[in-house]
């Protein structure tokens, strides 16, 4: 088992795995590669260009035989987070707890690798990994820290993200969940609301919650315990017979005065700068995710487009329509990778703004779907069957588009910042 050959974390992993990636960019540099159209490879570390090694044997040799049937039974394997803990790519780039500590970019790579497997498993370790590692070690204490961090850099301790509510999607500041005090206990809360389409949430065993106080109105972050919840308080059901990320779990978060002790709440961050400083990051990986999917889509039309024989025996792709969309899929593929990669090192100096994570979030994400979408065409009728994978990563890429702010949202965002008007109803 590759989790078993490989060091648990990865930067011992970047120092003693080969370097095949590294050797044949120096024996071939001045050849064309359509997997990496502009060298983006060449601008890796050896510790990069080992991590990526890593994660996309993992997730070629681990992750991919299992996809199809996951995807068909929405049956997410809560296993997986446990050899991803092992491989140390949860929580990768928070330094110490038993974490990596590696740049943005490997951490890129990672999700690009996880991705280019399945949107559902990318998303399932990204909450796990950047909403809420990333939400305890930005804002939490460092009790909290030491408590949780660890086991979830393990795998061992599962997390979600809960945020948007029924009526609140793209309107988090008007959410309806509610933390009172106690009316008997001293530093306890009493949290009531829900929260809808939440990754993890019906088998997270830690849940990341934003509530307003009731006596202020200030959104405040509280970590739930489900093991500390007394009965009838905590529900979260599945959402079951989802068209798109099957392979993840999706449910809601249902609160009746669950209690929380106050040494649970995030201690100083109030209001929305909390959950967005969160999903800042988790943005950011969605950006590299994207770019995995859409060169899984490359890869596989490609492949059919050199196979399948079509008028007088000739394959695909020697016409001009099929190259047309390969070549414009992959150019936007490259320049969506460059995006990321420049983003990611601005923001391990301290550079990144918001405004440029939306960027690329959004149009990763929608030139990946747009792209997936017009690969599908070079299947025919066969992009009907999942056996091709063509048509989940489509339906697994509508969500990536629409989910931590849909491309409008981000639009808006832009917007405001070119010309400083607030277009937000």
């Amino acid at each position: 088992m590759l989790a078993q050959q490989v060091p648990r974390h990865l930067r011992s992993a970047a120092r003693s795995l080969p370097r095949q990636l590294s050797r044949a960019a120096s024996s071939n540099a001045a050849a064309f590669d359509w997997r990496d159209p502009l060298g983006a490879k060449h601008l890796l570390t050896e510790d990069e260009a080992a991590i990526a090694e890593t994660a996309e044997a993992y997730c070629q040799e681990r992750l991919l035989p299992r996809v199809l049937e996951a995807y068909r039974n929405e049956d997410y394997d809560r296993k997986i987070l446990l050899e991803m803990g092992e491989l140390g790519l949860l929580g990768a780039t928070i330094k110490g707890h038993d974490c990596a500590g590696v740049s943005s970019v490997a951490s890129g790579l990672i999700t690009r690798a996880v991705e280019r497997v399945d949107s559902g498993y990318r998303s399932g370790m990204s909450v796990q990994s950047s909403l809420v590692m990333g939400g305890i070690d930005e804002w939490g204490t460092t009790e909290q820290k030491e408590r949780f961090l660890p086991g979830m850099a393990r795998g061992q301790i599962l997390g979600c993200f809960g945020l948007t509510e029924p009526n609140h999607g793209s309107d988090p500041g008007s959410m309806e969940s509610v933390a009172r005090a106690h009316p008997t206990k001293k530093d306890t809360y009493l949290l009531s609301g829900s929260k809808t389409w939440i990754t993890n949430s019906p088998i997270a065993d830690v849940l990341l919650v934003w509530a307003k106080l009731a006596d202020t109105g200030k959104i405040r972050g509280f970590l739930i315990e489900r093991s500390k919840c007394p009965p009838g308080t905590l529900e979260t059901p599945p959402l079951k017979n989802k068209n798109g990320l099957r392979a993840s779990i999706t449910g809601m978060i249902q609160m009746d005065d669950v209690p929380v002790p106050a040494e649970n709440m995030f201690p100083t961050v109030e209001g929305l700068r909390g959950p967005f400083g969160c999903l800042n990051s988790a943005r950011f990986g969605i950006a590299w995710g994207v770019m995995g999917a859409l060169e899984d889509c490359i890869s596989r039309a490609r492949e059919y487009a050199l196979e399948r024989k079509q008028f007088k025996g000739n394959p695909l792709a020697r016409y001009q329509l099929v190259q047309k969309k390969l070549a414009e899929a992959a150019t936007d593929a490259a320049y969506g990778t460059l995006a990321a990669y420049q983003v990611g090192r601005l923001k391990d100096e301290g550079k990144a703004t918001p405004e440029m994570i939306s960027m690329i979030k959004r149009r990763n994400c929608d030139t990946a779907l747009q792209h997936s979408r017009i690969l599908q065409e070079i299947f025919g009728g066969n992009a009907a069957s999942d056996e091709y994978h063509i048509g989940r990563h489509v339906s697994n890429l509508f969500v990536t588009q629409t989910y931590e702010g849909q491309s409008d949202i981000h639009a808006l965002i832009l917007g405001r910042a070119i010309t400083g008007v607030q277009a937000f109803c």
